[in-house]
């Protein structure tokens, strides 16, 4: 594969003086687009500053490898995931998640992944939650008009668009200006160099303020560096097992409700320690409670905030949630990957995964900034600019010529946890000397107390 084309159209650079090796090409999973590849190219970025971070901290140079195949197998780990105490871990058909005709002929994504989207869906189509219901109500509107209404009630769908037509949608043309991953200077502070330690992010804490799959995978993949991930979360607040069980490796979790005062200040001491704050909710949905990006770093500098999102933090579509499946149809891959004149999918989370390296990427980017230069850093990312990204490399591949997973068990690992024995991907990327691993199996949410362990 051609790294440097891939990181051209991704308009990032890795850290000088680290070797990136990749080795396979696509097509692995049955897509035309180089998912493999991109998600390979993505790690390798990984990889590259997770060493760098380690020089800076006075470990020595090394080389940075990631094979496609293994790239392509985490775009769908969740699915690859099996327990011994037979629990079932994949998931069931929801017709509030599905690609519907409208009536002027378009097609439209709508997604009710958690209970009260799906209910709020079906509430706002007049209709049961039963497909053939769903579909004659989807016929009813015409696809722009129905998506408007449901961004309006902040549920989730997304218009299928070609890529000429995003290319022209005023929000296109705002993250058609963007590179992949958004790396800001946003405040100052004293250079800050981790004490001394034998794995690149020793003693680093990252504050896990996520949920579904590409936030959480930015911090599972800050823990195989080393870090003390601790994820955040409330009781009330619904999550997806399958997802919390695949994207919980390497970190405790606990519970804070942000409206109760002794969970909030909770949260706040938590935060005078924390180096890097990952949160993937809507833009402004932390800004209403003071959690900015520019609010913590004014009250504690030095830190390092990622924002990731479906839509991207600017344009008139960035308030909007979403979910992988509207990152694919709103950006014009659902319309190329089209079958028989329907729209169709990648066969992975490639936006969602794809995404969380990119942002651990810049989170490790901006702890070297912040180790040399010193400074508070906004590392953004979406799923959006992912998809855009796909786009640009274009879809150059044979779905007959996808090869599948050649000799999967050199990937595969397997863990004690609360749901048994259970079989997983371990990290795909290799190092030379301080290989990546996590060092604690996932763990149900709310198992562990809100405090960083030293």
């Amino acid at each position: 594969m051609d790294l440097d084309h891939l990181l051209k159209t991704a308009r990032l650079e890795p850290p000088s003086g680290v070797r990136i090796h990749i080795e396979g090409n696509d097509p692995i999973l049955p897509t035309r687009y180089p998912v493999g590849e991109a998600a390979a190219a993505a790690l390798g970025l990984v990889g590259a500053a997770a060493a760098d971070v380690h020089q800076v901290r006075g470990g020595a140079e090394q080389s940075v490898s990631v094979d496609v195949t293994g790239a392509a197998m985490s775009l769908i780990s969740f699915v690859l995931q099996k327990a011994s105490n037979g629990v079932d871990l994949q998931r069931h058909h929801n017709p509030s998640i599905g690609l519907y005709q409208t009536r002027d002929g378009r097609w439209i994504h709508l997604h009710g992944g958690f209970p009260g989207l799906a209910q709020g869906l079906v509430s706002l189509l007049g209709c049961p939650l039963e497909p053939d219901a769903i579909a004659e109500a989807v016929r009813g509107h015409d696809a722009v008009d129905l998506e408007t209404e449901i961004a309006r009630h902040d549920l989730c769908g997304a218009v299928v668009r070609t890529i000429d037509d995003w290319a022209t949608h005023p929000h296109g043309q705002v993250l058609a200006e963007l590179p992949v991953v958004e790396i800001e200077r946003i405040g100052d502070a004293d250079s800050r160099i981790p004490r001394s330690g034998t794995r690149p992010l020793e003693g680093i804490r990252v504050l896990d303020f996520t949920r579904v799959l590409a936030g959480p995978t930015c911090g599972r993949t800050l823990a195989s560096f080393g870090a003390d991930v601790l994820r955040i979360g409330a009781e009330r607040i619904p999550s997806i097992e399958p997802f919390v069980i695949d994207t919980g490796h390497g970190k405790r979790n606990a519970f804070l409700d942000l409206d109760v005062t002794d969970d909030r200040t909770r949260l706040d001491q938590l935060l005078e320690r924390t180096d890097v704050f990952c949160q993937s909710y809507r833009p402004n949905a932390l800004s209403r409670r003071g959690l900015s990006a520019r609010e913590l770093a004014s009250k504690h500098p030095g830190i390092i905030y990622v924002s990731i999102n479906c839509y991207g933090h600017t344009g008139p579509f960035a308030e909007r949630a979403g979910w992988e499946q509207l990152a694919q149809s709103a950006v014009g891959i659902a319309d190329s990957e089209s079958l028989d004149g329907r729209p169709a999918l990648i066969p992975a989370a490639a936006t969602d995964f794809t995404t969380g390296y990119l942002a651990a990427f810049g989170a490790l980017t901006a702890l070297a900034r912040r180790a040399r230069e010193g400074g508070s850093w906004h590392v953004k990312a979406s799923l959006c600019q992912t998809g855009m990204w796909l786009t640009r490399i274009g879809a150059r591949c044979d779905r007959a010529a996808a090869t599948g997973f050649d000799r999967p068990e050199r990937f595969v690992t397997s863990s004690e946890t609360a749901w048994g024995r259970l079989e997983h991907l371990a990290p795909i990327v290799e190092m030379e000397a301080t290989p990546a691993r996590w060092d604690r199996p996932p763990a149900p949410l709310g198992s562990h107390r809100a405090q960083w362990r030293s």
